[in-house]
């Protein structure tokens, strides 16, 4: 097969005392994500997103929650390991669209860093990554402000 195609999503609870980090860049707030790691939910979606195209399971496979080594992880670190894996395929990244749900806060601003950070980290072009931000109108846990989500799709291509 000459391309592969992989979605990833993910979903933290946003509270107190942590610092908010989406994209690999942290973001000024009063609240941050609740997770084993620094929680990067856009992050946690994508390397889900390159692991299922690639046919290699998920986040919680390759980086357990149990595993004390991933306490407090950066994940773009976790990223870029997944990256390697995939790439020890035989497939390569041909792009990237992603999606953060978030009723607050806005994001828009912070989306250019975001996309800079995301193909910095797995060595592609800009127009290779695609973020966008979007509120929940105020329904579910996201939109009540508890959460925020993200979700990724990837396309694989064959070396």
């Amino acid at each position: 097969m000459n391309f592969r195609i992989g979605e990833g999503w993910d979903v933290h609870a946003l509270v107190p005392g942590r610092r908010l980090v989406i994209g690999g860049v942290e973001i000024p707030h009063a609240m941050g994500l609740l997770g084993h790691s620094d929680a990067d939910v856009l992050l946690h979606a994508i390397t889900d997103a390159l692991l299922g195209a690639a046919a290699l399971g998920d986040i919680g496979s390759h980086f357990p929650d149990t595993d004390a080594r991933f306490k407090g992880a950066d994940s773009v670190a976790l990223l870029e390991e997944a990256a390697r894996r995939v790439g020890d395929t035989g497939y390569a990244i041909g792009n990237i669209d992603s999606t953060v749900v978030a009723q607050a806060p806005r994001l828009a601003t912070h989306i250019p860093a975001m996309r800079e950070r995301i193909a910095a980290a797995l060595g592609l072009v800009l127009d290779q990554v695609n973020v966008k931000a979007k509120t929940a109108e105020r329904l579910g846990p996201v939109g009540q402000g508890l959460s925020i989500e993200a979700r990724a799709a990837v396309l694989l291509l064959k070396k």
